[in-house]
């Protein structure tokens, strides 16, 4: 066991609200932690626009992907307590693959990640990054990359990275939970981890863990239901698209719009796609971005001319949100038809523009989908006897799990308060 003298010099230790001392190791992992890639992560939450509904989301995604490696660490601490031979460079790159699995992500984590950008997703840009590091630290991420692309010899290390039990959900799950004042979404982690093996190459859970498995399964479903699916956050998010919409509408029809953020002025004059792959431009543009360029354009832009820009701003700025309201199906395309006729009657008394393409702007559908657990996919595995692994659903004392596989679907109308659904 290493002194607290010998620790201080081969780590670096930050307070952690969840997980008390993280200790990030001096090196490669530490040079990475003080990128601007990675510094980037303070400026974004971590729960997108959840803090408008919870006031105390305020975390950010730095801090989880900061948390992420504290875990990674004990996880990798008890493999090889338990004789998992696991190399000094593979530590490396599965703590490098964790520090960075999040980099990828723009303004307000999901919330503008298909607005911005067409045909892409966050994972895109995050392998982009790691490609660019690695050439910044001459092939230093190599075993990182293969590691999170799941290329590697070793695919328990890729588990520990993404996978229904892994170092990302149990921070993220935990973390948000805390900061929402959510005390449903506490798990016991600690014991999960302790109860962390290797069988045939997979990550199991030994028997004993049985039970602090079921209570993350039900703690990531509470969360879905009341955090990351909530019908306000919905609303926030369908509003901030809006804003976005109609200001790409207006610099597409040549409105001289105002941009105090250059980097959000490239995005919506250039309007990239991803559909080729991310290019060196698009990829330096986007880490200019964070939360802040979204906040100053919504500060300016309710002073535009426009008034369906100001307007939406101003509803943003000030937290009057349309109202999400829950449908027993999914709305067919008459009825949509029918709320934008009746969104643009709403305008019209506003003084407002009302035709049916404005009502857009004040009118939307959405479906959520919580899925607690996937077993037919990359399910959780139980020891429930000495070299037997069972799929968790299919374990003696977790049988009733199964239920919990099967997808809650909503659909939600989102629109103006004074239009009756």
């Amino acid at each position: 066991m290493l002194s607290e003298n010998k620790k201080d010099q081969l780590y670096k230790v930050f307070t952690d609200p969840i997980h008390g001392f993280v200790h990030v190791p001096k090196g490669q992992t530490l040079r990475l932690l003080d990128h601007p890639y990675v510094q980037r992560l303070r400026r974004i939450r971590q729960l997108g626009l959840a803090y408008t509904v919870f006031p105390g989301a305020e975390h950010s995604r730095f801090s989880h992907a900061l948390g992420a490696v504290g875990l990674m660490l004990k996880m990798l601490t008890t493999l090889r307590d338990k004789n998992t031979t696991i190399n000094n460079q593979e530590v490396e790159g599965v703590l490098a693959a964790i520090l960075l699995h999040d980099i990828g992500h723009g303004p307000f984590s999901h919330t503008l990640e298909h607005t911005l950008v067409a045909d892409f997703n966050h994972e895109m840009m995050t392998l982009a990054l790691m490609k660019q590091l690695n050439a910044e630290f001459n092939g230093g991420l190599e075993t990182a990359i293969q590691i999170f692309t799941d290329q590697y010899s070793k695919p328990f290390l890729h588990q520990l990275i993404s996978s229904q039990l892994d170092a990302d959900r149990l921070d993220y799950i935990k973390r948000d939970s805390f900061y929402t004042g959510v005390l449903e979404g506490s798990i016991g982690i600690d014991r999960i981890i302790k109860t962390l093996r290797v069988h045939n190459g997979s990550i199991v859970i030994e028997k004993k863990g049985i039970y602090a498995v079921e209570n993350y399964i039900m703690a990531r479903r509470f969360m879905y239901m009341q955090v990351y699916l909530h019908k306000t956050v919905l609303s926030a998010d369908m509003l901030i698209r809006s804003v976005f919409r109609r200001a790409a509408d207006l610099v597409t029809e040549g409105y001289q719009l105002n941009f105090p953020s250059q980097a959000i002025r490239y995005f919506l004059e250039q309007r990239p796609s991803a559909k080729k792959g991310i290019s060196q431009e698009l990829l330096q543009h986007y880490v200019m971005l964070d939360d802040a360029d979204v906040l100053m354009c919504l500060k300016f832009w309710q002073h535009e001319k426009d008034p369906i820009l100001a307007d939406l701003c101003t509803r943003f700025l000030n937290r009057r949100f349309f109202r999400a309201t829950a449908l027993n199906n999914k709305l067919s395309p008459e009825d949509k038809h029918r709320y934008r006729l009746a969104t643009s009657k709403i305008l019209r008394s506003m003084r407002m523009p009302f035709d049916e393409k404005t009502a857009g702007y004040y009118f939307g559908t959405t479906e959520t989908r919580n899925e607690a657990y996937r077993f037919e996919r990359s399910g959780i595995y139980i020891m429930e006897q000495p070299g037997v692994a069972v799929e968790f659903s299919k374990a003696a004392d977790a049988r009733h799990i199964e239920a919990l596989s099967h997808p809650i679907v909503k659909h939600y109308a989102i629109h103006l308060k004074e239009l009756k659904s």
